[in-house]
């Protein structure tokens, strides 16, 4: 997990987090909460933590005004937060990787269907017991609205705690076509809501689904609640969306897809190192932006073993060399080899003058029907002429620089 700032529509600074998988990311997904709630309540938890056990790492803020993001809560209308899930994208574009998922629950599902059409890497889009229309959050403060209409703002309680609204907000509820946002989508459209939901009526996923062109689907959540406040129907939504979205996203998991930003230009002949943010000391490693793969210690270093730790790559540097080497040496000599396998074992032994010296013991295993004794020792000789041996046995230097 991993929390930061962003700066919203009305130049706030919004309260966010990044949940990520410990294994490669398939795709990142952008939450967006529900109406007066937060990013941590319990139903947003529990369905980022399940999608990025799913590979798909998660994005959710506190709206302004709301949870620890700055701003006043009576300034903010539908359109602002509209407005702030654009933010969230641009920023994921900036500094991580722009959303491919779009997850709203409650308003924050209607807030979705409003915004994908501006987020242009939205491939699909997930709402979770969602209003047809902005207008059905009324029902929360019908008692005040014409306390707020003639007086410009009033104080209502809404989930128990004290909110302003204004008289703007009403307005800006009452324009918003919703229908044409939802028929503009030109994201696959997956809408969940509860047969149940006693806040949100099941008859707004009926109106959603009918104004979507496809590709759309539903799914009923039986038994839930508003909130998915049970652990295993938020789980079960979770796995939903991730099973749902893996057929509209591109899971591409190639270096360049999965770099950060700011380390894009990084050219195929060189090889990063970066901080996943995930463990203590799990890494991802791009081999230019042609592959990517992660490393890390093991659990009894302190690590999470979610990778090879350094001279793991060092031995699989060795080994690999070794049997292209031979695989080579066999093409030029037209010997036909069933197999090369080369086992690499790392350990520290003391050499005559009492220091400690790195060895690796090289096993190599070679199969086929002419090889006989005579070219399996030729073989080992060429094993010794492998590039990485000679570095390893050589003299090679590191220089370091800082940019």
């Amino acid at each position: 997990m991993k929390k930061f700032t962003f700066t919203g529509s009305q130049g706030n600074k919004l309260d966010a987090r990044l949940d990520k998988p410990d294994g490669p990311v398939r795709a990142y997904a952008l939450f967006a909460h529900c109406f007066t709630c937060g990013k941590d309540i319990f139903g947003a938890s529990r369905i980022a933590k399940q999608l990025t056990a799913n590979g798909i790492a998660v994005v959710r803020f506190d709206f302004t005004g709301l949870g620890k993001s700055e701003g006043e809560f009576e300034n903010t209308d539908f359109s602002s937060n509209i407005e702030d899930l654009i933010s969230a994208a641009k920023h994921m574009d900036e500094t991580l990787q722009a959303p491919s998922i779009l997850i709203g629950h409650s308003l924050g599902g209607t807030a979705a269907l409003a915004a994908a059409s501006r987020i242009p890497s939205v491939k699909s889009v997930a709402t979770i017991g969602a209003p047809a229309d902005t207008e059905h959050v009324q029902k929360h403060f019908e008692s005040s609205k014409d306390e707020i209409l003639e007086n410009g703002i009033a104080q209502v309680e809404l989930g128990g705690r004290a909110f302003k609204i204004r008289k703007e907000f009403i307005e800006d509820i009452q324009s918003q076509n919703m229908s044409a946002h939802i028929k503009d989508l030109k994201a696959a459209l997956l809408i969940m809501h509860a047969p149940i939901d006693e806040t949100v009526g099941i008859d707004n996923a009926e109106t959603i689904y009918k104004a979507a062109k496809h590709p759309k689907s539903f799914i009923a959540l039986d038994g839930a609640d508003h909130l998915l406040s049970r652990k295993a129907d938020a789980e079960y939504a979770a796995n939903l969306i991730a099973a749902w979205a893996k057929r509209f996203i591109e899971t591409n998991n190639s270096a360049a897809a999965l770099m950060p930003p700011q380390y894009k230009g990084l050219n195929d002949e060189s090889v990063l190192i970066a901080s996943t943010g995930n463990g203590k000391f799990q890494h991802n490693v791009f081999f230019g932006k042609k592959h990517h793969m992660l490393a890390d210690e093991p659990e009894d270093m302190g690590g999470d073993g979610t990778g090879p730790d350094p001279y793991g790559l060092l031995q699989a540097a060795l080994g690999a060399c070794t049997s292209m080497t031979l695989q080579m040496y066999a093409d030029r000599k037209d010997i036909a080899l069933e197999h090369v396998r080369t086992t690499v074992t790392h350990d520290k032994q003391e050499n005559d003058d009492g220091d400690k010296i790195d060895v690796f013991h090289r096993i190599i295993d070679i199969h086929g029907e002419h090889i006989t004794e005579d070219v399996r020792a030729r073989f080992l000789e060429i094993a010794d002429k492998c590039p990485v041996h000679k570095t390893l046995e050589g003299s090679a230097k590191i220089y370091t620089s800082k940019t």
